[in-house]
């Protein structure tokens, strides 16, 4: 396989796994589909907000609809605190959501002409500080770049080519964007440097440990015969573990303690 075929391979499978977890990922935003009087409007309910409130909007939604929002802080027992949609240049626009603490959340959902959406229950909306783009970008870059050289590494490793310089570069990429300028990104946004293992549950945090110690293993075992199969398991590990939305069990503040945590697994996230 010729050199320049690797790396469009390596491109557009980074490409196709990025915009999985983009669509997959808590923070992007809800497609709701609401029809009304034979007409439909796509809508999008947010699920991340910077430290400001929040606003809901019905673009395009006809302005006599009678619409309302409900939410409450997450997760708890609170009732539902309910408004109705404002007006904004004589349309009928938007609601907000109050900003929460760092890592606050709040539970959601709106009535529309007597109908709740979304049909599958409540959207959850999670609050952070905003993060700067000379913070944002080089992280998204790096991690980015690590994915594309650890594909285009596997795919010189099973095209019999060698492989150990960019194994090199992959493992160096890896550690920059996720243990570098991640922690840097998540102290900004939350507050806490760490809350992977051993100090919380971050699916993030944590994904990102372990794909870094299979590619030193891979390293550190470069001169073995088998090196190469070690190689694979860690390109195809990281793979994997990308493919888990990213921000799942992230970073949430506890209501009752006044705290910082992370996602409890199972927790219920539609009313009971």
């Amino acid at each position: 396989m010729k050199n320049w075929v690797c790396w469009l391979l390596a491109v557009l499978i980074t490409l196709s796994l990025s915009v999985y977890q983009r669509k997959t990922g808590p923070t992007n935003p809800k497609r709701v589909t609401v029809e009304l009087k034979g007409e439909t409007y796509s809508l999008k309910l947010p699920r991340s907000g910077v430290r400001q409130d929040a606003t809901v909007r019905l673009w395009g939604v006809p302005d006599d609809v009678d619409a309302q929002i409900h939410y409450r802080r997450y997760p708890t027992a609170d009732a539902y605190t309910t408004e109705d949609f404002g007006w904004e240049d004589d349309h009928l626009r938007g609601a907000s959501l109050p900003v929460q603490p760092v890592a606050g959340k709040l539970q959601y959902y709106l009535t529309i002409e007597g109908k709740d959406y979304p049909a599958d229950g409540p959207v959850v909306i999670r609050f952070r500080n905003d993060v700067p783009a000379g913070i944002l970008i080089p992280h998204i870059l790096f991690m980015f770049a690590a994915m594309l050289f650890a594909v285009y590494t596997f795919l010189r490793v099973v095209t019999g080519k060698s492989y150990v310089k960019w194994l090199i570069v992959t493992t160096v990429t890896l550690f920059v964007g996720g243990f570098v300028l991640g922690p840097l990104m998540q102290h900004v946004a939350f507050g806490p440097w760490w809350t992977g293992f051993p100090f919380g549950t971050d699916l993030t945090d944590n994904k990102t440990l372990l794909a870094f110690l299979f590619f030193l293993a891979a390293i550190a075992t470069f001169k073995w015969k088998y090196n190469k199969w070690v190689v694979c398991l860690a390109v195809l590990f990281m793979v994997l573990v990308f493919t888990i939305p990213h921000s799942t069990r992230g970073s949430e503040y506890n209501y009752t303690t006044g705290q910082l945590g992370t996602e409890i697994p199972g927790q219920a996230r539609n009313d009971e």
